[in-house]
């Protein structure tokens, strides 16, 4: 029964008892009083909820800040990770090289210590007097004498043969060492790239709680001050005259490079990633160079310390732009004014302008 029912219900009781009453009471005939009417039940009324404060674009600029720095610590531990990573793989490789010429050269000393073991044999059955005593002792010193000559070819290549077993014993020593050391240094590179792997998820966490804090408005505000900031920044970079010095045409394989960067537009970021389906900002460059023909190295730091420099005013597309002091990011210029790259997480492959961040050089990967 709805509650409008009930309350006709209940009232129409409440009159019939009142009548009752008033009817029982002009009788003359005494009754006790009817208990007193309990007081109406009130519907509790609902709290309103309190409007959330709007967030100050003051206070959005701070969270953009503490983003870029927390992402920027991200990119920075990337390229730990990724550097890494190579040497882990470098290491094993080599680990398993020497591994490999150890088994050569246990087989080889195998098969040299069964020739020595023949030749001791057949010395031992030639007998054992000295020379000088076979000499003395001989019916035909001549004859003697011309088998002397084989036996001593003989003894020197005895001599050879132990040489050279000490030398492949002594290259299985040096392989054993090698290898123990390569073994350390993996294990302490495998250390290194689990801390900054720890550190990337860390640092993307926290700016992954910091963003979800913000209503859907401040965060579409938010991304409108990251865009602006990143035009301003474009524009000051520009109005330097920067691009009218700029007039350099692509090599061949610097269109190779620019194409597979630009085809990548639209796929996610991913920290260590090197496509084809996610990319990290040196993953993109890499991969778009080593699909040009011409490997270059996998972080961007390496890529800043170990490429030809080149001056802004001589930068052609295909060229990479090195970002911050600790070159800890990297996109492909594809000319105009623009980059191509691998923003960070949360973002996808995208061109913006290649003086939207602090540019720390350029270099060139086929100079």
């Amino acid at each position: 029964m709805g509650s409008g029912k009930r309350s006709l219900t209940t009232a129409a009781m409440a009159l019939a008892c009142a009548c009752a009453c008033v009817v029982l009471a002009s009788s003359g005939t005494a009754y006790a009083s009817p208990e007193p009417k309990p007081a109406p039940t009130r519907t509790p009324t609902a709290t309103p909820t309190a409007t959330p404060t709007p967030v100050s674009n003051k206070d959005l600029e701070a969270v953009r800040k503490k983003l870029d720095k927390l992402y920027h610590d991200a990119a920075v531990a990337t390229d730990a990770y990724n550097a890494a990573e190579e040497k882990v793989q470098k290491q094993s490789a080599e680990i398993v090289g020497l591994a490999q010429e150890i088994v050569k050269g246990q087989a080889k000393l195998d098969a040299l210590k069964d020739r020595a073991g023949a030749a001791a044999r057949a010395q031992y059955r030639g007998g054992g007097l000295p020379p000088e005593a076979r000499l003395w002792l001989s019916d035909d010193p001549q004859e003697f004498l011309d088998g002397a000559g084989v036996v001593r070819q003989g003894e020197h290549a005895t001599k050879g043969l132990l040489d050279e077993m000490a030398r492949t014993q002594q290259d299985l020593r040096q392989y054993a060492k090698d290898a123990s050391a390569q073994w350390r240094k993996l294990e302490a590179d495998r250390e290194a790239r689990a801390g900054a792997k720890k550190k990337i998820k860390q640092r993307i966490s926290d700016a992954e709680k910091l963003e979800s804090r913000l209503e859907k408005k401040e965060k579409e505000r938010l991304a409108k001050l990251e865009e602006e900031a990143a035009h301003k920044a474009q524009t000051v970079w520009l109005s330097s005259g920067v691009l009218s010095d700029i007039k350099s045409d692509a090599s061949e394989q610097g269109k190779k490079a620019v194409k597979y960067a630009t085809d990548q537009i639209g796929k996610p970021y991913e920290w260590g990633a090197e496509g084809p389906k996610t990319y990290d900002c040196s993953g993109l460059t890499s991969q778009a160079w080593a699909a040009a023909g011409h490997p270059i190295p996998r972080t961007s730091q390496e890529q800043w310390k170990q490429l030809k420099h080149i001056d802004i005013k001589d930068m052609r597309p295909g060229d990479l732009i090195i970002y911050f002091d600790d070159a800890s990011h990297v996109g492909m210029y594809i000319g105009d004014g623009a980059i191509v790259h691998a923003p960070r997480p949360g973002r996808t492959v995208t061109i913006t302008g290649a003086g939207s961040m602090q540019i720390l050089g350029v270099v060139r990967p086929d100079a």
